[in-house]
């Protein structure tokens, strides 16, 4: 079981590798990369901001009852925002992005090897690693910080929909409260170290369609493996970039 463990995480970690050299190296796939930005990004738009926003609504309902027991409800679009932009926006995306494209991803390239696709791909000179693994991978990495942003931002809104229908508090006032103490340094890392989430979540996808050659049933297998493994490898690669932001940011981080 350990050893099979291993096995597979140097098998995922060389699939990574390899993808990475190949990124600076020619063709560039511009066109092809451009439609997995498109379909990552645009097509993940509307869960991200639904999710994010009924989030936000949730945790203002939750927060809010035990905040007034302490005299501290004026602190709600601070909790909020802090919240949001240091750990629940980034994750949650990431994790939302890890069942809907890693899930598409896995399926798609097992699919693919299935029906020989990939092999007829190469018999056209054409390098189907570079042309189908580099382009998502990279299309992952970059796309994830800026649906983060998204989260975020429907989440804060959400929460001020929540405190503007129970205490009227106006927009201009939740926006000062939530902003007010935030530094750059408390937004910019929880949303870069997104882009090692999407670098994650594209190569572990990618790796289990992309080698599986066991048919229609492996594109169930590779579809499943690459949820799960993904969300995984999210949760604790966070655990350990939120411990390098506290000692790169010992001040601003929480």
């Amino acid at each position: 079981m350990i050893a099979r463990f291993f096995e597979l995480f140097g098998k995922i970690t060389l699939f990574g590798l390899a993808a990475i050299r190949d990124v600076f190296r020619p063709p560039f796939e511009l066109f092809y990369f451009l439609q997995q930005l498109y379909e990552i990004g645009v097509g993940s738009l509307l869960l991200i901001l639904t999710s994010g926003f009924a989030l936000g609504v949730v945790m203002t309902l939750h927060t809010r009852g035990t905040l007034i027991q302490f005299g501290a409800e004026s602190e709600i679009p601070t909790f909020q925002a802090m919240s949001f932009l240091n750990e629940i926006g980034p994750l949650v995306a990431a994790l939302l992005i890890a069942g809907r494209v890693g899930a598409g991803i896995g399926a798609q390239l097992a699919n693919m090897r299935a029906t020989e696709q990939i092999d007829a791909i190469e018999t056209l000179s054409i390098d189907s690693f570079k042309f189908l693994v580099v382009t998502r991978i990279v299309a992952c990495t970059l796309m994830l910080p800026i649906l983060t942003v998204f989260m975020d931002a429907a989440g804060i809104l959400g929460g001020f929909a929540s405190e503007r229908v129970v205490s009227h508090l106006s927009f201009r006032l939740y926006f000062s409260r939530a902003f007010d103490g935030i530094a750059i340094a408390n937004l910019i890392p929880p949303t870069l170290k997104t882009a090692v989430f999407g670098f994650l979540i594209g190569t572990i996808s990618c790796f289990f369609g992309y080698t599986t050659d066991e048919g229609s049933d492996g594109v169930r297998r590779a579809s499943t493996s690459s949820v799960v493994v993904s969300s995984l490898a999210v949760i604790l690669a966070d655990v350990i970039l939120v411990k390098l932001i506290f000692f790169i940011f010992p001040d601003q981080a929480i």
